[in-house]
């Protein structure tokens, strides 16, 4: 009687953990799948293997999670989708899909998956930005700007710009009739996502200057910030060397030049000032440095900021920036492996926990 209130008991608390499951946690999906793209890109064939096998792993067991927390608690599930604060986590499902089509396409070459990849993350975004934008602008209850927008808004421009940059591998890889169709798609979705940091940054910017901004204000997501920034460089400079498939693009490379770098300088910009505002904020007000599921919003601009000031320099040969993505992947692997150890100790906590009870 005893063993199986104990097994209820277990039971009930792990259902729990499934009910309290960030709707970011694809934020991890995202940082090992950019920080592996990246690690290929410069030569590290051996880690980007296998951080992309890891992935897989990664993808499939969050999956089932996020499926598990739908068909257990589906009122928690779509209440924390449609609500201010977090309701724009879920993006990270779209940009994580995105990302590991474009590792199947990259790193494997396998385009039969990475398609079905892709055709999924189109999917994801489909359904949900226009579910979450929509019931947050109908709702009659809505939070004041300071306290229902954060860096985690712009993981929509990030989802957007994660399908442009799938499809325009997509189209690198496949003939006509579709590769036009796809080019065109890979084009539009870099567009709207541009158009889309322009507002939501905006607004988050408002908030910088003429809120009163706490320590606890200042989660990971706002690294966001730059990463919107990054992921969008790493699709224009794509778009630049699909060029010669695509008369569209061939005439637009001026434009296409200019917004990349714009994106990139934009970008860059933010680095230093989210350095320094995390200074202060553990630094100067000593907020402790504890393992969050909203780190690895941090840890996938660093991954994202090298690869797509890779690709920009070898699109538009600016061989003299070779040096810089380099850096920055080292710092993003340490950074991803700081936080992925902070992820197995923080699990293997909760399970001695809940052994002993």
């Amino acid at each position: 009687m005893h063993d199986r209130a104990t097994g209820d008991s277990f039971v009930i608390r792990c259902a729990d953990k499934v009910r309290d499951l960030s709707p970011a946690y694809f934020g991890l999906v995202m940082a090992t799948g950019i920080v592996a793209l990246a690690a290929f890109m410069m030569g590290h064939r051996l880690v980007a293997i296998s951080m992309f096998y890891l992935n897989i792993v990664q993808y499939v067991v969050l999956s089932a999670l996020y499926f598990l927390r739908l068909w257990r608690f589906p009122k928690r599930f779509f209440g924390d989708m449609f609500t201010h604060a977090v309701g724009p986590g879920y993006f990270t499902v779209v940009a994580g899909t995105g990302i590991l089509a474009s590792e199947f396409l990259i790193l494997v070459e396998n385009v039969a998956v990475g398609a079905a990849f892709w055709g999924v993350a189109v999917l994801l975004w489909l359904c949900l930005t226009y579910a979450i934008f929509t019931a947050l602008t109908i709702k009659r209850d809505k939070p004041t700007l300071d306290k229902g927008i954060n860096g985690a808004w712009l993981l929509a421009v990030v989802a957007t710009q994660a399908i442009s940059v799938s499809s325009a591998l997509l189209a690198d890889r496949i003939g006509q009739p579709y590769r036009l169709e796809i080019n065109l798609l890979a084009l539009s979705m870099w567009l709207l996502g541009g158009m889309l940091y322009i507002w939501l940054m905006s607004l988050i910017f408002y908030r910088y200057a003429f809120f009163r901004f706490s320590p606890d204000d200042l989660a990971p997501p706002y690294w966001i910030n730059m990463g919107a920034m990054a992921i969008s460089t790493l699709a224009g400079s794509l778009l630049i060397l699909n060029a010669p498939q695509a008369p569209f693009l061939t005439s637009l490379l001026p434009f296409l030049k200019g917004f990349t770098l714009f994106y990139w300088a934009t970008g860059t910009w933010w680095i230093p000032m989210l350095l320094l505002l995390g200074i202060w904020r553990h630094g100067f007000e000593r907020f402790p440095i504890r393992y969050d599921p909203l780190y690895w919003g941090a840890v996938f601009p660093l991954g994202m900021y090298a690869a797509c000031t890779w690709q920009m320099s070898y699109a538009m040969e600016f061989d003299f920036l070779a040096g810089l993505p380099r850096i920055f992947l080292y710092v993003a692997f340490v950074a991803w492996t700081v936080t992925f150890i902070g992820m197995l100790r923080t699990l293997f906590r909760m399970s001695c926990a809940e052994f002993r009870t």
